[in-house]
């Protein structure tokens, strides 16, 4: 994040003597970003994290994808899904590529160990659901609506306090950020931009385990899950800062930007990743020139994929999907509103849609797994019969 945090004790000066009441010194630990010149964290341990008692290879973190076949849109009905797992193992990877891989969770079990994904960020989109996003930073609590941005490194688990969870999952290869042309040069939201820092909640409370034992964590890293168990509770830390860390925004604080007449997708973006784009579509007004069209333009992806993420709402220019929905509209081909919807949108003066959409620019691929959730007919729906 483009804003420095501080959370516990930390002392004056950095790389210098730290010491725990019993004199002994406590453990630093700078965790980065791009070597020494991203954004960087400072962590104290009570322990060495580097304390590790045995490994163990849980195998390949690798996708089946479907074979090869012809172009065409896609519907997935991940409300089909049968719940199960935890918020880490009971993960669905339905949509993939080299830079992201989109998926589903709907656990319905504790997460009994702790994670960490070494390859890059992820992002939790909380469709339904309230808990805990516990870190090594601290505690984040969290609630529909929410997207919870997690950084590369970071160890944490989800404590879904037992309620009935729907989670978005985003895995990515690189860094989740806030879009450029938001900031100024200093990193700072600027007077345009959709949301400010106020809007973005950072860990607050920190809670240091001085813990021996054995605890697991799982690693994700070099395309393999691997079991580390360390000496001790890996959530010792004590104090921290920097411009490293998890954080939560809910998509209710994301104030739409219309117009007099439709304004084209960029303006609802929200994040960027590695080669994709993350936006949100809000209840807003529609636009209002006196002929305006509120419906979408057909249009062509020319070097993107589309994928859209329905929460809530009447999507007006979509029939046939329903909460939870994922749409693929991949590059090569145009699509568009549904026959009659451009005509049902003129004169209506507000939607209350809810929607994530996640535009990649390489192409993206189905999972094995997702054949099982697709509504195969999709494709055809364009034609007014």
């Amino acid at each position: 994040m483009p804003f420095y945090h501080k959370l516990g004790n930390i002392p004056h000066k950095r790389h210098t003597q730290f010491r725990k009441p019993d004199g002994s010194l406590y453990s630093e630990q700078l965790m980065g970003t791009k070597g020494f010149s991203g954004v960087e964290a400072l962590l104290y341990h009570h322990y060495p994290p580097t304390a590790i008692l045995k490994v163990e290879d849980l195998g390949s973190t690798a996708i089946a994808l479907e074979e090869d076949g012809a172009l065409r849109h896609r519907h997935l009905k991940t409300f089909a899904h049968k719940p199960g797992g935890d918020p880490i193992g009971g993960r669905r990877m339905l949509l993939v590529n080299n830079d992201v891989r989109m998926g589903i969770v709907h656990p319905t079990e504790p997460q009994n160990y702790f994670y960490r994904n070494g390859e890059g960020d992820e992002m939790l989109f909380i469709h339904e659901g309230e808990g805990v996003l516990e870190t090594i930073f601290g505690n984040i609590p969290y609630r529909r609506g929410d997207y919870l941005v997690i950084p590369i490194g970071t160890t944490y688990r989800v404590n879904t306090n037992g309620t009935p969870t729907k989670m978005l999952v985003l895995e990515t290869m690189g860094e989740i950020t806030t879009p450029n042309r938001y900031r100024n040069e200093h990193g700072q939201l600027l007077e345009h931009a959709p949301f400010c820092e106020r809007d973005i909640r950072v860990p607050l409370e920190l809670t240091p385990h001085d813990e021996k034992g054995e605890f697991a964590v799982h690693v994700r890293a070099h395309g393999r899950m691997t079991k580390h168990v360390l000496d001790h509770h890996p959530f010792d830390v004590v104090g921290w800062d920097g411009y490293l860390y998890p954080f939560a925004f809910n998509i209710e604080d994301f104030e739409p930007i219309t117009g007099r007449v439709h304004q084209p997708p960029p303006v609802h973006q929200t994040f960027s990743g590695p080669n994709f784009v993350v936006c949100s579509f809000v209840p807003r007004l529609f636009d209002y020139h006196p002929e305006a069209i509120p419906a979408p333009y057909n249009h062509s992806n020319v070097e993107s994929d589309e994928v859209l993420y329905y929460v809530e709402g009447n999507f007006m220019s979509r029939r046939g999907v329903d909460l939870g929905s994922i749409t693929l509209h991949p590059s090569g081909m145009p699509h568009g509103p549904h026959p009659g919807t451009v005509e049902g949108s003129i004169g209506k003066a507000a939607t209350e849609e809810l929607a994530v959409m996640v535009d990649t620019f390489k192409p993206l691929y189905l999972t094995k797994e997702a054949l099982s959730l697709e509504e195969p007919s999709y494709t055809y729906s364009w034609v007014n019969h």
